[in-house]
């Protein structure tokens, strides 16, 4: 099996058996042809049924020598360890390469996060004069009531949202589907949106049960959703880099400062793994510092 035939085959794999994104497909295939290009590269014609340990672990310090970041290489390393897997599921491999290969040690970053105050000030900039402020304050408060990615918040139906359970059907990652609770602020003001202002516009075909519409009656898109957020930001004199996703890190935030179970957000956020979640765990030292003052028996608060 040469590179192209295991390529198409492993995306395939991706796509039927996988449910990934296209996004997430192409990813992959590039962390292959990458593999590949270096093979050719280093005059080693190798197939993927030839390559060993030390061939990978050549192309790992050829990418450190490059300076490729730790994150990316990670990513570069996870993709060649999908191929491997997929090699072997189809009998072609006895043994996987990969198996050794270690991934670098990623310093886990706090996203960045909003506190309840600023999405206040960037809701209290919205010019509520304008045809659309009442379409801009659903985005805010569903963005920060649910947690959804931006790609969620654009692909959301009408007929998702269910006012009277109080929840949203939410299709993630993979088209896999979830129920998320909505607060009754958002519920509020996607239902002032839809019935006072969406109801009004002329829907283009193909749009008639998307949530969101821009001026021309079609869907709103992912990158207005972004401009919208920045423009907001800097109107509530906010110094922060934010993007739409700044505001699922603040749901996930505020929920796990609250004392939620860790399960319950990993389900609501549609995470695959609780490894992921668990980031929200790593408060800031300023809450920790807070929390022990107000509650242990030993701190100034309680010695006074």
């Amino acid at each position: 099996m040469d590179w192209r035939s295991a390529a198409k085959g492993f995306q395939q794999y991706l796509q039927l058996e996988k449910s990934l994104s296209k996004n997430s497909i192409s990813a992959y295939l590039h962390d292959v042809r990458y593999f590949e290009q270096y093979l050719i590269q280093e005059q080693n014609a190798l197939g993927p049924m030839g390559v060993q340990y030390e061939h990978l672990l050549g192309f790992v310090n050829a990418l450190n020598q490059a300076g490729v970041a730790a994150m990316s290489q990670a990513r570069m390393i996870s993709g060649l360890r999908a191929f491997y897997k997929y090699l072997l599921l189809e009998d072609v491999l006895q043994n996987d390469p990969t198996q050794f290969l270690e991934m670098p040690k990623l310093a886990r970053k706090l996203p960045e996060v909003l506190s309840l105050q600023e999405i206040d000030q960037m809701l209290g900039v919205i010019d509520m004069s304008k045809p659309m402020a009442h379409r801009d304050k659903a985005i805010i408060e569903t963005l920060f009531s649910c947690g959804l990615r931006v790609s969620e918040l654009v692909g959301l139906h009408v007929s998702d949202v269910f006012f009277k359970d109080e929840f949203v059907k939410v299709t993630g990652k993979g088209n896999k589907e979830r129920l998320v609770p909505i607060g009754d602020t958002a519920l509020k003001a996607l239902g002032l949106y839809i019935d006072q202002v969406r109801v009004h516009m002329k829907v283009q075909k193909k749009f008639e049960d998307t949530v969101f519409l821009n001026l021309m009656g079609s869907a709103f898109s992912r990158i207005s959703v972004f401009k919208l957020i920045k423009q907001l930001a800097q109107k509530a004199g906010i110094n922060k880099t934010i993007s739409p996703h700044t505001f699922r890190h603040s749901f996930a935030t505020c929920l796990v400062e609250g004392g939620a179970d860790l399960r319950a957000v990993q389900q609501m956020l549609g995470h695959e793994s609780i490894t992921t979640t668990e980031i929200y765990t790593h408060l800031d030292r300023r809450y920790l510092q807070e929390t022990i003052a107000l509650y242990h028996p030993r701190s100034k608060a309680h010695l006074k």
